[in-house]
């Protein structure tokens, strides 16, 4: 069998009693690790706090080499250890289908996500819309569709994660076209790089989706010892030291609930400017009145 087994977002110890039970058990043991870390843990102490032996599973191993984790699973169980939610990544999703293609029983152990865990900021899960990923730029390379969902979301009124990019094992494009196997530094978007991004692309599209004073706030380390919050506008916290990763950024949607935004004010460095910075925003991106259809008063 497959095991799909969420690990928490920052310990060795947040995986659950049963994902640590079934761990222990497994034949073969796969970290992802390419779509988040585990911030307070590495290698060395997920081996030690399992007893067993773990094999780093890289994007091209899961993309490409799926065979290798599967090889063996309808006799034995093999486990597939994922940061977060197994489900937060559509490649677990990829993985799960492949395994049913050839007949092996798969199961999934979940845990906490930024997905769920996002809460802790204080803006209430049923409040957010459509989650986006933000990629890091390249001179050559800008890709805006996530701005769409960012309007949708806030037609709507609705508030957007926006999920930061992670380089893990990447290569130059001079080493790819030599086919060298060299890999660049590990690279972890931060706060002000996002809201950076963000801005340069509303100044691309010009459509208002947002402006530099919508209100985001910056998550940071979330689930760990370390966990911060900061709430301002993407003009303030596009020049915000966010610090050591990993970071989130929340969009608010136009209708911010009191009990919301009270929760909030601990996060920001002035509470009426915070909250007239939200007021605005809520009237800028008001939408316009219903009006009904005229009545169709022919016979």
């Amino acid at each position: 069998m497959l095991y799909l087994i969420g690990l928490g977002l920052s310990h060795e110890s947040d995986i659950t009693v049963r994902g640590l039970e079934t761990v222990k058990r497994c034949t073969r043991v796969y970290l992802e690790a390419y779509t988040s870390i585990l911030m307070a843990a590495d290698l060395a102490s997920l081996e030690a706090y399992y007893g067993r032996s773990v094999i780093l599973a890289d994007r091209e191993l899961v993309e490409t080499g799926s065979d290798e984790i599967l090889r063996g699973a309808n006799e034995d169980d093999v486990a597939f250890l994922v940061v977060g939610d197994p489900f937060g990544a559509t490649t677990h999703t990829d993985l799960v289908i492949r395994a049913r293609e050839m007949g092996i029983a798969v199961e999934t152990i979940h845990n906490a996500s930024v997905m769920n865990a996002v809460g802790a900021c204080g803006l209430q899960l049923y409040q957010f819309g459509q989650t986006i990923s933000l990629v890091f730029f390249t001179e050559s390379w800008k890709p805006d569709s996530f701005y769409d969902k960012i309007m949708e979301n806030r037609k709507i009124g609705l508030h957007t994660l926006i999920l930061l990019d992670i380089k893990v094992k990447e290569q130059s494009l001079e080493n790819m076209a030599r086919g060298r196997l060299i890999y660049e530094p590990p690279r972890y978007m931060d706060i002000a790089t996002a809201c950076s991004q963000l801005l340069e692309v509303e100044e691309m599209r010009k459509e208002q989706a947002y402006t530099e004073n919508t209100p985001v706030v910056a998550v940071s380390r979330l689930g760990s010892p370390t966990q911060k919050f900061k709430a301002g506008t993407l003009k303030e916290l596009s020049e915000y030291d966010s610090g050591a990763p990993l970071h989130t950024l929340v969009m608010l949607g136009r209708q911010v609930h009191d009990l919301e935004l009270e929760y909030l004010y601990q996060f920001v460095d002035d509470k009426d400017a915070f909250r007239s910075k939200v007021e605005q925003d809520q009237e800028f991106f008001k939408p316009p009145p219903y009006v009904p259809p005229e009545e169709n008063l022919s016979d």
